[in-house]
């Protein structure tokens, strides 16, 4: 007999990435909303945030039968609030719902 190392099973990790992408989208879209930006980001940085959630949202469609439907349809509506959110000038630039200026 031969001790044949055991090999994780793809499965297990499937199932992980697919409740924890739902989970950082919906986390990612509440603080966009909670919390006010205080400064603008570079172009590069607006630009990967942008590429990043896009992504996330293309992400979710590939784990959709693998996670459950209630899931997948509240981080479906948080992936497009993302993109919702820079609708404003504002916005456009820190993907945020309010920005302020913090006080000195």
């Amino acid at each position: 007999m031969t001790n044949q190392p055991i090999q994780p099973s793809s499965t297990s990790r499937n199932a992980v990435m697919a409740i924890l992408l739902p989970i950082v989208l919906i986390g990612h879209f509440l603080w966009n909303v909670l919390t006010p930006a205080h400064e603008f980001p570079l172009r590069p940085e607006q630009v990967m945030t942008m590429t990043f959630d896009f992504f996330m949202l293309a992400g979710l469609f590939a784990f959709k039968r693998q996670m459950p439907q209630p899931l997948f349809w509240i981080a479906l509506i948080a992936g497009v609030g993302l993109f919702a959110l820079r609708l404003s000038s504002h916005g456009w630039w820190t993907g945020h719902l309010v920005y302020s200026f913090p006080p000195r």
